[in-house]
């Protein structure tokens, strides 16, 4: 009896134990204290100016949508749409271009070649801003090595256009996609290909009917990050080119610093909104393609 006791005594102990503990979701909370700090602020703050305009005689403020319709006229809505030209076109680009590099480094029996080239891809993914800018220019300016040592300038070369500004991008959209889609081409199964071998197909013919339609979802859905990664790029575009090229980046900055028209800066906020906005059809479509493709591949 004693024994039985000892064991009841030690079970509810334990079952007390259990009850005092600490609930899982605790551990989070200064994730999400830090979360609503760094990005809920900013956001409120973002969305309250963009709907808010200031009367400059009486100092009152209203609430109205004029900010979000002018974002939407004019220079404002030529930068936005060659924000979106220009993100769009360099993606596709950039995903026609890395997959096949991808493909030649996964496909590679060198270990050593698939580290250095993911690596490299890391580090120039990354690399933007200033220093990118000014190295392009000391390349590709009008003074740059390689535009005076090859006449480029005779052949109608300009570094700070919007094609210049499409090769600049892709010095970290092409290493960046890589970097997405070798996951995927890692997903693909040796044997698909030795099964459509096998009955006649020959490499492009499984590429067309195997390969593509199995990394379509994972295509698309680098596609989408490289647009989002070159829609929000601002530093190279603003130390290469200026406002040389209308891109809603440089418009906001502008708005804010009051270059152009003084008191725009809840125009500016309007902006920021119109680029989340994208940004979130972006993701919108982002995250069911990679999770449709990471059902395939992990199939």
């Amino acid at each position: 009896m004693t024994a039985t006791l000892t064991r009841a005594d030690v079970a509810s102990a334990a079952s007390h134990k259990r009850r005092r503990r600490p609930p899982g979701w605790l551990a989070v909370v200064p994730l999400l204290a830090f979360t609503a700090v760094a990005f809920g602020l900013p956001a409120v703050a973002m969305l309250n100016g963009a709907f808010t305009v200031k009367d400059p005689a009486s100092g009152t403020t209203s609430y109205t949508a004029s900010n979000l319709s002018d974002s939407l006229q004019g220079p404002y809505l030529t930068a936005l749409v060659g924000s979106v030209k220009l993100s769009a076109l360099s993606a596709v680009i950039a995903a026609v271009l890395g997959l096949p590099l991808a493909q030649a480094v996964v496909s590679s029996r060198s270990r050593a070649l698939r580290e250095a080239v993911l690596t490299a891809s890391g580090v120039l993914a990354n690399f933007g801003g200033v220093p990118l800018a000014f190295a392009f220019v000391a390349t590709l300016g009008n003074a740059g090595v390689l535009t005076v040592h090859l006449h480029l300038a005779d052949h109608g070369w300009d570094l700070y256009s919007f094609w210049g500004l499409v090769l600049v991008y892709l010095y970290f959209l092409i290493p960046l996609m890589v970097l997405t889609i070798t996951p995927a081409l890692d997903g693909l199964r040796a044997q698909w290909r030795e099964a459509a071998l096998n009955n006649g197909a020959t490499g492009a013919q499984y590429w067309r009917f195997v390969a593509l339609p199995v990394l379509a979802p994972s295509l698309l859905g680098g596609f989408v990050l490289l647009f989002g990664s070159a829609f929000a790029a601002y530093a190279t575009a603003a130390a290469m080119v200026g406002s040389a090229v209308p891109l809603v980046t440089l418009q906001i900055a502008d708005a804010l610093s009051g270059n152009v028209l003084v008191g725009q800066e809840n125009v500016a906020l309007a902006l920021s909104l119109d680029m989340v906005l994208v940004a979130g059809l972006v993701m919108a479509v982002y995250l069911p393609l990679q999770r449709r493709s990471a059902r395939w591949l992990d199939a």
